[in-house]
């Protein structure tokens, strides 16, 4: 029979097992800083999209032939250009507020999106400005998180369906004819 003392000596002089215990220690933490990285390259890939979309799609507006663009035509327009945006006809949400730079009213900063199980909803508030008035345009999408339990995707707000929101604003003046 094996006697203790010697047994527990030898147990503890043995190295032969410690880089397993430092790996499944580390190996989890290290695939969740991964999944991360991966979650925010997305959501800043997405992101970018819908801000350079709407830049582009305003400045076509604000320098346009006079035409008052339409709701239908300014969301298909931001839709073609952000080409990473999932399913952009039923996830994006437009806004466009008039302002008033001489009686300054801070526009609303409740901004809400496309609830996916809903048809259609109608737009927000899409005022079509007229020669140098100052607009906001607002653009609010939806979109789903790569890894929705882990790291960044689980600390993002979601709604029922588990869509996070994203939002993109441009100010602008449309020129006159």
């Amino acid at each position: 029979m094996i006697k203790r003392p010697s047994f527990l000596r030898r147990f503890r002089r043995e190295d032969s097992g410690s880089l397993t215990i430092e790996f499944a220690i580390m190996f989890p933490l290290f695939i969740t800083a991964m999944m991360g990285t991966v979650e925010l390259g997305m959501i800043t890939l997405k992101q970018t999209m819908l801000e350079r979309a709407l830049d582009l799609t305003v400045r076509e507006i604000r320098l346009g032939t006079g035409k008052i663009p339409q709701h239908d035509d300014i969301k298909k327009k931001i839709c073609d250009r952000a080409e990473m945006l999932d399913n952009c006809s039923k996830n994006l949400r437009l806004e466009m507020i008039r302002l008033n730079m001489r009686a300054w009213v801070a526009p609303r900063t409740d901004i809400d999106c496309v609830e996916n199980p809903e048809v259609v909803k109608p737009a927000r508030t899409f005022e079509n400005g007229n020669v140098n008035e100052l607009m906001l345009l607002r653009a609010c999408v939806l979109f789903k998180p790569i890894i929705p339990s882990t790291g960044l995707g689980k600390a993002l707000q979601k709604n029922n369906g588990g869509f996070a929101a994203m939002v993109a604003q441009s100010a602008f003046v449309q020129e006159p004819k």
